[in-house]
C-alpha cells in the first residue's frame, strides 16, 4: 500500500499520474514509481522518499497509457527495488498492488522453482510474475485467473506492453475507484487523485474486475459475470482539497470545524419535537425500535469517539453499548443476535479492521450501522444503514475535523435512538437546541489560538505527557494523548482521573507536565481533587475548564477555556484547544504535520 494512479486517454499520461499522486501524499507513504507504455514498450521510474525524487529522475518519458505508485513498507524495506509498479521477468506486464497476499511465498516459491527470477521483497512483485505464467494473449482474462489464486486483500492494476490500450484493474478489500472524464478514464486508490478530472465514478465492489480501454470499459462481477455499471456522483470539488492560505492541512481542518459540524447535523435537526432525521435511518425506524444493545466497532481516533457514543446511549437511550477496538472484534466470540446492532464508525469507510468487523457481524444477523464521511465507500456500500459525515474531504493523516463530526452524528444517533425509547419531547428539545449552538461555541474556542501556540512553546521540549479526563471526558483524554503522539512523536498517555492514584501518579514530576480536562459538569470537583494531587507532587498542568471558572486558576500553570455546554457534548469542545496543542508542539518541533512519520490515512490492510 499506500496510493494507486492510472491513466488511459488522448493526453500524456506522466502529468496526470504525478498529480494523483501528490493529491495521496497525505496517506503516507516511503518510496514512488511510474511505468508508462509508449509504442508497445513499457519504461518504469521508481524513487525512494518523497514525490519530487521520483520527478528529478524522470526525464522526458511519453505515453498516453500509465500507472503509478506511492508505497508504504510492509514486505521489505523502502528501497527502489521495493518500489512500485513491479515487473515480469520479461519486463512486458507492470503491476501496481495495495494491500497484503497472504499466500506469496507459497506461490514465489511455486514461481522460483518455474524459473522465475524475482527481483524485491514484496509480496506484490507475485503478482506480476503469476500474470506472465499463464498470460495466454488476453490480459483480462490472464488477470481472472490470478486472482482466483491469490488469498488476501488486494487492490490492483495490470498493464502489458503488448496490449497498449488497456488497463485491468480488480480489487478484493482494498479500495479502488474508476472516474470517467472526457475521452479519459483515470482510476485510483482515493477519489481525491482524480476529482480535477471528472466526478462521475464507479466504485469497485470486492472481487469485480473491470476492463479499461480508450474508448470503453467492461465490469465483471465476483463470479467474473458482465455486470453493468453504476455511476455515481462525488459532492466534492478540488477546492475542498486545497489549503486555502494555511500552512497545513490539519490547521486548515481545525478551523473548518465550525462549518463541518454545522454540515453534519444540517437539515438533520427537528427542534419543535426534539427529534432527528436521519434518512440512512428513518427507513428502518421499525427495526431500530427493538434493538437491545449496541456494539461499537472502529479503530484509533474513531474509536474514542465510540467510547463517547457508549456513554450517551446508555444515559439517554437506555442502550447497553459495548466499545471494541475493530481489530479485535472478530479474533473473539461476541455475544450477538438479532437485537444487536453493530455501528461502525470510519472517516474514510475503507478501513480494514472495521470492514471486517462489519461483515462479520452481518454474518452473525446482526443489523449494521455505519458512520462514515467517504460517500460510495465501502464501508458505506457494505452496511443496512447509516450517516455521512457530509464534511468534504479530510486531508491531514490525524483525524479532526472527522472526529468532531462523529461526535457530532452520534449525539443525533443518541437522539434518535432515545426518542424511540426512555427519552423525553423536552430532553431531546434541549440537545438539538444546545447542539445548534456547537458551531459558534467552537468558533469562539479558536479565537484562542495565539494563547495556545504560546502554552505549547512553554511545553515544546517536554517528553512526556499525561492527559487525564473523567466520565464523557475520559475518551477525550485519550483522543488528545493520541493526537500529541501521532504529529510530534512525544510519548503522551491518557488515562481517566480516578485511575491517576492506581498507578500512573508515580510517573508525575516537575518534568512530566499533565493536561487536565476539566469543564464544570458532575465530575468537576473530583477532577479539581485530581489536579490538586498533581500539583502536590510538583508536576506542571495545563487545564482546560468552562469559561468564566476561575478556581483552577491558583493550581494550574495554565487555563484553557471553553464556552459551557450540555455535560455529553463537552467532548467536541475540549478536543479543539487539545488538537490546536498537538498542533503546535509539532510544528515547534519540526515534524511533518501533515503526514506524520509511520501513519497512512487510510488503512487498508490488517
Amino acid at each position: 500500500m499506500c496510493g494507486i494512479i492510472g491513466y488511459i486517454g488522448n493526453n500524456q499520461a506522466l502529468p496526470i499520474l504525478i498529480e494523483g499522486l501528490r493529491r495521496m501524499e497525505y496517506r503516507g507513504y516511503d518510496s514512488s514509481g511510474v511505468a508508462l507504455n509508449n509504442n508497445n514498450i513499457i519504461k518504469s521510474v521508481k524513487a525512494v522518499g518523497k514525490i519530487e525524487n521520483l520527478e528529478k529522475k524522470l526525464g522526458k518519458i511519453k505515453g498516453t497509457v500509465g500507472i503509478a505508485h506511492t508505497r508504504w513498507a510492509t514486505h521489505g524495506e523502502p528501497t527502489e527495488e521495493n518500489a512500485h509498479p513491479h515487473s515480469d521477468c520479461s519486463s512486458k506486464i507492470w503491476v501496481v498492488h495495495n494491500g497484503i497476499i497472504e499466500n506469496y511465498q507459497d506461490l514465489k516459491n511455486e514461481l522460483k522453482s518455474r524459473g522465475h527470477k524475482f527481483m524485491s521483497d514484496t509480496d506484490t512483485e507475485v503478482i506480476a510474475h503469476l500474470v506472465e505464467d499463464v498470460y495466454n494473449g488476453d490480459i483480462a482474462s490472464t488477470t481472472k485467473k490470478i486472482i482466483k489464486l491469490i488469498k488476501g486483500a488486494y487492490g490492483i492494476v495490470v498493464m502489458h506492453a503488448d496490449e497498449p490500450n488497456r488497463l485491468i484493474a480488480a480489487r478484493y478489500g482494498s479500495p479502488l475507484v474508476i472516474g470517467f472524464g472526457e475521452n479519459e478514464t483515470i482510476l485510483a486508490s482515493d477519489v481525491s487523485a482524480i476529482l480535477r478530472h471528472t466526478n462521475q465514478v464507479l466504485y469497485l465492489e470486492d472481487g469485480e474486475l473491470v476492463d479499461l480501454k480508450r474508448d470503453t470499459y467492461t465490469l465483471y462481477n465476483s463470479k467474473l459475470k458482465e455486470k453493468k455499471a453504476k455511476l455515481e456522483e462525488i459532492e466534492w470539488d478540488i477546492d475542498m482539497a486545497e489549503k486555502k492560505g494555511y500552512k497545513h492541512f490539519m490547521k486548515k481542518e481545525i478551523f473548518e470545524q465550525p462549518e463541518s459540524v454545522t454540515n453534519s447535523i444540517r437539515g438533520r435537526l427537528v427542534a419543535k419535537d426534539g427529534k432527528v432525521k436521519l434518512g440512512g435511518l428513518d427507513s428502518i425506524a421499525n427495526i431500530t425500535r427493538f434493538i437491545e444493545k449496541v456494539n461499537i466497532v472502529a479503530c484509533g481516533t474513531a474509536f474514542h469517539a465510540g467510547l463517547v457514543a457508549k456513554m450517551m446511549l446508555e444515559e439517554y437511550a437506555g442502550l447497553p453499548t459495548d466499545v471494541e477496538y475493530a481489530s479485535e472484534f472478530r479474533y473473539r466470540k461476541p455475544a450477538l443476535d438479532q437485537r444487536t446492532a453493530v455501528l461502525a464508525i470510519s472517516q474514510s469507510g475503507e478501513t480494514a479492521d472495521t470492514l471486517a468487523a462489519l461483515k462479520e457481524a452481518k454474518e452473525k444477523g446482526c443489523l449494521s450501522l455505519g458512520v462514515v464521511n467517504v460517500v460510495g465507500s465501502t464501508i458505506a456500500r457494505e452496511s443496512e444503514a447509516g450517516v455521512y459525515n457530509h464534511i468534504g474531504p479530510e486531508i491531514a493523516v490525524a483525524s479532526t475535523k472527522a472526529y468532531t463530526s462523529q461526535l457530532a452524528i452520534l449525539t443525533l444517533f443518541t437522539i434518535f435512538f432515545g426518542r424511540q425509547r426512555q427519552m423525553s419531547m423536552t430532553m431531546g428539545k434541549r440537545i438539538v437546541d444546545e447542539l445548534k449552538t456547537i458551531p459558534a461555541k467552537i468558533d469562539w474556542i479558536l479565537k484562542q489560538d495565539k494563547k495556545i501556540y504560546r502554552i505549547a512553546k512553554k511545553y515544546q521540549n517536554a517528553n512526556h505527557f499525561m492527559y487525564i479526563g473523567r466520565k464523557y471526558n475520559y475518551p477525550t483524554a485519550l483522543e488528545g494523548a493520541l493526537k500529541l503522539k501521532e504529529l510530534s512523536y512525544i510519548h503522551a498517555e491518557g488515562a481517566p482521573s480516578g485511575e491517576l492514584k492506581h498507578g500512573p501518579i508515580a510517573m508525575i514530576d516537575e518534568k512530566f507536565p499533565s493536561l487536565c480536562i476539566a469543564p464544570q459538569d458532575s465530575v468537576y470537583e473530583k477532577n479539581k481533587s485530581n489536579i490538586e494531587e498533581i500539583k502536590a507532587r510538583k508536576g506542571k498542568v495545563i487545564s482546560i475548564t468552562t469559561k468564566e471558572n476561575k478556581e483552577l486558576n491558583d493550581i494550574s500553570d495554565d487555563v484553557i477555556f471553553i464556552p459551557k455546554t450540555l455535560e455529553m457534548l463537552t467532548p467536541i469542545l475540549a478536543t479543539i484547544p487539545l488538537q490546536i496543542f498537538a498542533y503546535y508542539m509539532a510544528v515547534l518541533n519540526n515534524r511533518d504535520v501533515d503526514k506524520p512519520r509511520n501513519l497512512a490515512k487510510s488503512v487498508t490492510v490488517e
